[in-house]
């Protein structure tokens, strides 16, 4: 075997045997580089035979170019042996987390409007939806309301435009969501059971007052509901909310302009104490208003009123949330301050309750 078989067959098992780039490239070196042992076989030219230099010459340059090969392939695997090794460990697990994950938390307001319909979708109510922004036809006319009732006044009521601008009166940000009723009862045909909650809007502020917060409104139309209908419906709905069957009832008479007869509800709760217990003690406390649908809006609505009767309820969800969960100032639901959500919140995955 020539002298350049031997050093070139040295040189490759040293390539081969490379683990590092650094040691692949320190191995080109001193083959191929100004002082590299194949580089030093060239100074041996000068003083051959032309036709011995020509052979000689011949090899040491395959000699060369078959190292320079092996050195292509070697720093090539070696180069993406080091990327995955660093992909490896660069590599970010999205499913761990170096610290504590803060968990998104479902406000109270919409807990509880789950938790109602989900009560109220089991006895035949489907849910009613309507525009923020409702005509005074909608809002008051349709629903009995005189030109005189309070509930008009620039004090109660944001006015957008006032009456005799639009083709449809005034435009407002509707009051409750009995306008939503009345949207129903226009379009569809008895007998009616939903619901309607959602944001309503009145100029009021204090702590258990803000000019926007939720309201929940109940209708029932059919024939031969009557007011043990309701009674029932509406102690089964608290005993299931409460989650206790102590709900006892007070019926006392009011007046709404939509309603006759009109009754304002209390339920029995204790005092005592830090907070308000529902279900127990001497005291009581108005929970919601209702009453029979009056005449004048069934007819407005192209309902007959010989025929069908009804009833309508209305309660406050921010209030079912305050009595419910302990929390002591409505003001706080909208403040959006993070550590009272954390304190109040729900776990987003969590099922309303619906059955006792």
């Amino acid at each position: 075997m020539s002298e350049i078989e031997k050093l070139k067959n040295t040189i490759l098992a040293e390539i081969h045997a490379q683990t590092e780039l650094d040691g692949a490239e320190a191995v080109r070196v001193t083959a191929l580089g100004k002082k590299g042992s194949l580089t030093e076989l060239m100074k041996n030219l000068g003083g051959m035979e032309p036709e011995a230099r020509k052979i000689f010459g011949q090899a040491l340059n395959v000699a060369k170019e078959e190292v320079a090969a092996a050195l292509a392939v070697k720093k090539s695997e070696l180069e993406k042996a080091a990327l995955q090794a660093a992909l490896k460990s660069e590599t970010l697990d999205l499913s761990l987390s170096p610290r504590p994950v803060r968990k998104g938390s479902y406000h109270p307001v919409s807990q509880v409007i789950d938790e109602v319909i989900e009560i109220f979708a089991q006895r035949g109510f489907t849910v009613a939806d309507g525009p923020d922004i409702e005509t005074e036809e909608n809002n008051f006319d349709r629903l009995n309301i005189p030109q005189s009732h309070p509930a008009r006044q620039m004090h109660d009521t944001f006015y957008l435009t006032p009456a005799g601008e639009g083709k449809a009166g005034g435009t407002l940000l509707r009051t409750h969501t009995s306008p939503v009723q009345i949207r129903a009862m226009s379009k569809g045909e008895p007998p009616f059971r939903l619901i309607a909650p959602g944001s309503v809007y009145r100029c009021d502020s204090d702590m258990t007052h803000t000019p926007m917060f939720h309201q929940m409104e109940g209708l029932l139309i059919e024939k031969g509901a009557d007011m043990g209908v309701l009674r029932g419906l509406l102690e089964e709905f608290l005993k299931i909310f409460f989650e206790t069957d102590a709900i006892e009832l007070r019926f006392r008479p009011s007046f709404f302009p939509f309603t006759e007869p009109s009754l304002e509800v209390d339920v029995r709760c204790d005092r005592s104490k830090a907070g308000i217990k529902i279900g127990t003690g001497s005291d009581w406390l108005e929970i919601l208003g209702a009453g029979a649908v009056h005449p004048n809006v069934l007819t407005a609505c192209g309902v007959n009123p010989d025929e069908y009767r009804g009833f309508a309820f209305g309660v406050g969800i921010d209030r079912l949330a305050m009595l419910k969960y302990g929390a002591p100032d409505l003001r706080a639901f909208f403040e959006s301050d993070i550590r009272w959500l954390r304190h109040y919140g729900f776990d987003p995955l969590q099922r309303p309750n619906a059955t006792l």
